[in-house]
């Protein structure tokens, strides 16, 4: 008896034609690991999975945690088309499956009542489509797909795009990566070469602030840092002084806030004993221990008037007189100020002499708030948690994903010392309690707890009201075009998703 082929029905074809293209997706996908250039394998997956759902366009989109342009690719598209065809996607659809981690899938957005209001759904005319999130804690990218006629896509097309998506979310992951360590790198080569292991950051504030430093340290001139309060001049100026030819002197700090007139000048400049009626016996002053080292001045912007007239004298001759004394001495130390004050304001009120501050300000950095450093705040956070654990010798605990989320989302006007004590104080409360994580409400228990009806609100429930409502408005005016509002917002793509996130905020 001889066997025959049955013939291949219509059917059938469709279905093995479907399978090998399964097939050639798959393989693609375990190949990951052996791709040297991501690119073309990219755009080749899209491909394949646009035609295994059977859908007409498709659109893969990686973020990036920077305001630039993410990478972007479109299939099924006209070559005119491609250029416009983001402005074309629904990027309210794409905020809803970010949000929710989940696939969204619609026979028809313009039927959609979630969809159907949405400008660009009306404009496009945008019936089926199919679009999920790439990655989680942030998503690292979507994939959108739409098609024609209305039930396009099945839960098969769903199966098939959430398996896709998770092998693509690893691969999105290791490119942002890359990404990052190119931005890192800058930063990590000039904290080896200034020996600053201590500062933490990888933003691009950062690596500007210590490219400044590598090239000032090594020099005989003035200093003059600036910036708000808790935001490192202390630890700047060390970092100088460390870098500096005087490293082997000695660094003395003065902050010249913290004494009145009559005895800073005699912290400053020294005092004669019975130069003033505390001067019991002769008194070294500051200038006189920094010598062949480093003074910094702090709060330099509260000096009064007479201590400036003999601080610029010290600046122009390196010669001083103690209190009480008809003798000059003269001064080998390098003298850094710092100060939070805006100095120039100061000169136009009288209260800062011009000629002290031309002196001071032959070159000056400015430190950025934690505002411009937003993506160093996990690890800022971390560092302060560490640390605490080992000051106070506690067990092990860490922050939650959801409390890095909280910590990204507030305001740090007090800068890196406001969020070093709020972390320390948590930390403390977490072991206290036994925790093993540190969430939000032990961050911040006044803004996270209940309060009377009617009561004031809270600093931190101000702020947090403010910036929910800021984020809320900018996400809505550009339609929830996440890119359009961050570069709005001046924030990186994955902070501004971890806002929306902590803020709870949906379309």
């Amino acid at each position: 008896m001889t066997s025959q082929t049955r013939p291949t029905s219509g059917t059938e074809a469709i279905s093995l034609s479907r399978l090998v293209k399964e097939r050639d997706l798959y393989a693609g996908l375990l190949g990951l690991n052996l791709q040297t250039d991501s690119e073309p394998f990219l755009k080749n997956a899209l491909e394949l999975i646009t035609g295994i759902v059977g859908a007409e366009r498709g659109c893969l989109e990686l973020f990036n945690d920077s305001t630039d342009e993410p990478w972007f690719h479109a299939t099924g598209f006209a070559p005119g088309e491609v250029a416009g065809v983001r402005a074309r996607m629904s990027r309210g659809i794409i905020a809803e499956a970010v949000a929710s981690g989940q696939v969204v899938i619609t026979p028809s957005a313009l039927l959609d009542p979630r969809f159907r209001d949405l400008n660009s759904v009306k404009l496009s005319h945008i019936d089926a489509v199919l679009c999920v999130a790439i990655g989680k804690n942030p998503p690292r990218g979507i994939l959108y797909l739409q098609s024609g006629p209305p039930d396009a896509f099945d839960q098969e097309s769903v199966r098939q795009v959430e398996l896709f998506a998770g092998h693509l979310a690893p691969l999105a992951e290791s490119i942002e990566r890359g990404r990052r360590q190119r931005n890192v790198e800058p930063v990590s080569e000039l904290r080896r070469q200034l020996k600053a292991d201590e500062i933490i950051g990888q933003s691009p504030a950062l690596a500007s602030v210590l490219r400044e430093a590598a090239l000032i340290a090594p020099l005989e001139v003035g200093v003059l840092l600036l910036g708000d309060t808790g935001t490192g001049k202390t630890q700047l100026a060390r970092l100088l002084h460390r870098n500096s030819p005087r490293a082997g002197g000695p660094f003395v700090e003065l902050n010249c806030a913290a004494l009145p007139d009559q005895l800073l000048e005699s912290e400053l400049f020294g005092a004669e004993a019975g130069a003033h009626s505390t001067a019991s016996r002769r008194v070294e002053g500051k200038i006189a221990a920094a010598d062949r080292g480093t003074l910094l001045l702090d709060e330099i912007g509260e000096l009064s008037l007479p201590s400036q007239a003999k601080l610029l004298q010290l600046l122009q001759s390196k010669s001083y007189y103690p209190l009480g004394s008809s003798r000059p001495r003269t001064s080998d130390a390098r003298i850094i100020a710092a100060t939070n004050v805006d100095l120039e304001r100061a000169v136009a009120e009288k209260r800062f002499r011009e000629d002290l501050l031309y002196r001071l300000q032959v070159i000056s950095i400015r430190l950025p708030t934690l505002a411009e450093r937003a993506e160093d705040l996990p690890l800022l956070a971390q560092f302060f948690c560490e640390r605490a654990r080992r000051v106070h010798k506690l067990a092990f605990v860490e922050l939650s994903p959801a409390a890095v989320r909280a910590i990204e989302a507030a305001d740090w006007n007090g800068n890196m010392r406001e969020l070093a004590n709020v972390v320390e104080a948590a930390t403390i409360r977490a072991s206290a309690q036994g925790l093993k994580l540190i969430d939000e409400v032990l961050l911040f228990p006044d803004a996270s707890g209940p309060r009377d009806a009617g009561g004031p609100l809270t600093f931190q429930q101000e702020t947090r009201r403010f910036q929910t409502a800021l984020v809320s408005k900018v996400l809505e005016a550009v339609d929830w075009n996440v890119s359009a509002a961050a570069r709005r917002l001046d924030l990186t793509r994955a902070h501004l998703y971890n806002l929306i996130k902590s803020f709870g905020l949906k379309r």
